[in-house]
C-alpha cells in the first residue's frame, strides 16, 4: 500500500474487530458478532470493508501495518558491553513488554540481538530508540537498517487505540 492514500477510518469496534482476527482468523461472523455485541450483517459488513480497504490482507488475518498507522519497519543490531545474566534477562524483558517490538532475537555475529521493530514514522521510532534502548543498561552500540521494502510478513501488528 502506497504512504500517499489516505488511511482507512477505524472506530473502536473495528479496532477490536482486528484484534480479534489476529487471535483467531477463523471466527465465524456470527461468533466475532456476538463477541462485538452485533448482530450477522453488520458483523459481516465491517469485516468486508476492512478487507476491501486492505486493513485485513489475509487468514490468518494478517493486518497491513501502515493502514494501522506502523509505517516505519526498522531492523535494530545491539550490542551489549556488560555480558552478565542480569544485563541480559532486564534488556530481554524490556522487550518483551514493548509493543513495537516484534521480535527480539539472541544472535551470533557482530551484534547480540537483533530487533524487529515497527513505529509510526522516523520521529517515533528515535523516540523508541532515546525513551526504550538507549536508557537499558550495557548497551554498547545500537545500529539500525529502516527496510525500504517488506518481502513477506506473517506478525501481528500492535493494534492503536486510534489513528
Amino acid at each position: 500500500m502506497s504512504t500517499n492514500r489516505s488511511r482507512p477510518v477505524m472506530d473502536p469496534v473495528d479496532r477490536s474487530m482486528l484484534r480479534l482476527l489476529q487471535n483467531d482468523g477463523t471466527l465465524s461472523n456470527a461468533a466475532l458478532g456476538e463477541q462485538l455485541s452485533l448482530s450477522v450483517t453488520p458483523c459481516w459488513r465491517r469485516r468486508k470493508h476492512l478487507e476491501d480497504q486492505g486493513v485485513i490482507t489475509g487468514y490468518q488475518a494478517n493486518l497491513n501495518r501502515r493502514a494501522i498507522g506502523l509505517d516505519l519497519l526498522a531492523f535494530v543490531h545491539i550490542r551489549i558491553d556488560i555480558h552478565s545474566d542480569k544485563t541480559a534477562d532486564n534488556f530481554e524483558a524490556v522487550m518483551r513488554g514493548r509493543p513495537e517490538v516484534l521480535s527480539c532475537h539472541k544472535i551470533t555475529g557482530d551484534a547480540d540481538y537483533i530487533l524487529q521493530v515497527v513505529t509510526p514514522d522516523l520521529d517515533a521510532y528515535g523516540d523508541f530508540i532515546e525513551r526504550v534502548l538507549r536508557k537499558q543498561a550495557g548497551i554498547a552500540s545500537i545500529q539500525s537498517s529502516v527496510a525500504l521494502r517488506e518481502v513477506k510478513s506473517s506478525w501481528k501488528y500492535p493494534i492503536p487505540d486510534e489513528s
